[in-house]
Parts: structure tokens; C-alpha cells; sequence
């Protein structure tokens, strides 16, 4: 059911204006947790998907909630890597639309178990200016921005504008000269900070992984063969692959 925020946001503070309103499906207690935005391309390259969902991984799993706009591309690899119960999606249309369709088992899942955010009202449809709007929000929520991979003429520039207009640090993947040549020249101009260790930059936002509490996912880090975990773990091994806390590779369970 659709419902509208009423506690102030501090982080929306941040915006030009702050929403007349927000509307939401899901747990709100994710917007009192530390937050981290993630945006980038529709069309990722392999590389910038691995590190994508690796990072957001390694965060959420360090204690970070994660935001992004629900879009195919990086946004949904942030989701995944994430997991759908520390994700906060910003959405530029209605709630009752789910856009854009092709993610919306997705975006229903995490409904259920992350939150979806919007300030429009439901049935506003899909506009070419909603989605700055989103973006601003994504930004604001985060305590730092992400830019996984963007073009120069691309939408996450709106992104990577509110980012510097609040003040917000900025972080990048390292590309090849002539790709990803939006957050390139963020580095060439000394407006991002480059990340090379990804276990190194998550203890350097400050989270600190917790000892894994699951045994589930401690018998995966054993990667065992998928048969195996069917007979200990049949009830589990669907939900968590969704999560995308593991993944089935060569007959074998693997902790993502």
C-alpha cells in the first residue's frame, strides 16, 4: 500500500526545495541507517557490473543502505549486490507504476523487503523531467555518490551535479582512456576520488562487517556443491539467490 512519509528527512535538507511530499512503499527504518548512492549507465560494461554489485555487496554487508533509481544498468546491479533488504530505490514515476517494467518483479520485491520511495503522486507516468528530480534525491539521501560508469551526455550528469552543488564526496571506478569518459574527467579535474580497493574504501567510509550471524551464507563461503546445500538448505537457497547475497556457478552455491 502506498503511503506518505511523515517524519522530516535530515538528508533531504540538502535539496533546492525539500518535497512537498514522499510517498513510499516499504520499511522506512532503512532512511534512519547510513546510506550510500550508487548510480551510472544503462549499459554497463561487464566490468563496471562485477565492481557494481561486488561493492554494493561488501557495503550493505558492512552496514550501508543502498540507494539507486530502480533503472536497468547500474541501478539495478546496485540493488542486486546489495540485496533487496538494505536497498532504498528512488522512483521518477508513481509507486502504482513500477517503472520501468522490465524490472518490475524487482521492484515489487523490494517493495516487500527494501523501500520505494517517489515524490509523485500515483499515476504520474514516465517524464523525461521527473528523473532530475529523482536524481536529486538519490544524491541527498546518500552520505557520498557513487558514479559506477557515465557518458558525458548522459542522465547521472544531472547525478554527478548535485553531488558537487551539495557538497557531497564523490567516487569513482577506474576506466579505460575513452570509456566512461564522464567520470574520467571527473578525476582529471580532481572532482572524484578514484576507488582502488574496494575492502579498503569500505573501512574507509567507516563500516566495519559484522561476523556473519547466518550459517547459511557461512557454509556458503565453503562454496559447496548446489546438490549438497539443496538437502541442508532447500528453504533458503531461492531467497537469498534473489537477494543476491549468493549466485549457483558451475554446480556449486557461492557467497556473493
Amino acid at each position: 500500500m502506498i503511503q506518505t512519509i511523515d517524519f522530516h528527512i535530515t538528508e533531504c535538507e540538502a535539496m533546492k526545495v525539500y518535497p512537498k511530499s514522499l510517498f513510499y512503499v516499504g520499511d522506512t527504518s532503512l532512511l534512519r541507517q547510513r546510506k550510500i548512492s550508487i548510480v551510472g549507465t544503462r549499459h554497463p560494461f561487464a566490468y563496471t557490473k562485477t565492481m557494481t554489485h561486488t561493492l554494493a555487496s561488501k557495503l550493505a554487508n558492512a552496514g550501508a543502505c543502498i540507494v539507486s533509481g530502480g533503472a536497468q544498468g547500474v541501478d539495478a546491479t546496485a540493488h542486486w549486490g546489495a540485496g533487496f533488504d538494505k536497498t532504498i530505490m528512488v522512483a521518477g514515476t508513481g509507486l502504482d507504476i513500477r517503472y520501468p517494467s522490465i524490472n518490475r518483479k524487482m521492484i515489487e520485491t523490494i517493495e516487500s523487503q527494501g523501500l520505494v520511495l517517489s515524490q509523485f503522486e500515483a499515476g504520474a507516468p514516465s517524464l523525461k523531467w521527473a528523473f532530475p528530480q529523482r536524481n536529486e534525491l538519490i544524491v541527498a539521501l546518500g552520505e557520498a555518490l557513487i558514479v559506477a560508469q557515465a557518458d558525458r551526455k548522459s542522465g547521472t550528469m544531472h547525478s554527478i551535479h548535485y553531488a558537487l552543488q551539495m557538497q557531497k564526496p564523490i567516487f569513482v571506478f577506474p576506466h579505460r582512456l575513452g570509456e566512461s569518459e564522464a567520470t574520467n574527467d571527473l578525476l582529471r579535474q580532481g572532482l572524484a576520488t578514484p576507488i582502488l580497493d574496494i575492502d579498503a574504501f569500505v573501512e574507509n567510509l567507516g563500516f566495519t562487517a559484522s561476523t556473519c550471524q547466518d550459517d547459511f551464507l557461512r557454509y556458503c563461503e565453503m562454496q559447496p556443491l548446489y546438490h549438497e546445500a539443496v538437502e541442508k538448505f532447500a528453504d533458503r537457497i531461492f531467497e537469498y539467490e534473489c537477494l543476491g547475497k549468493i549466485k549457483v556457478e558451475n554446480g556449486r552455491i557461492i557467497r556473493v
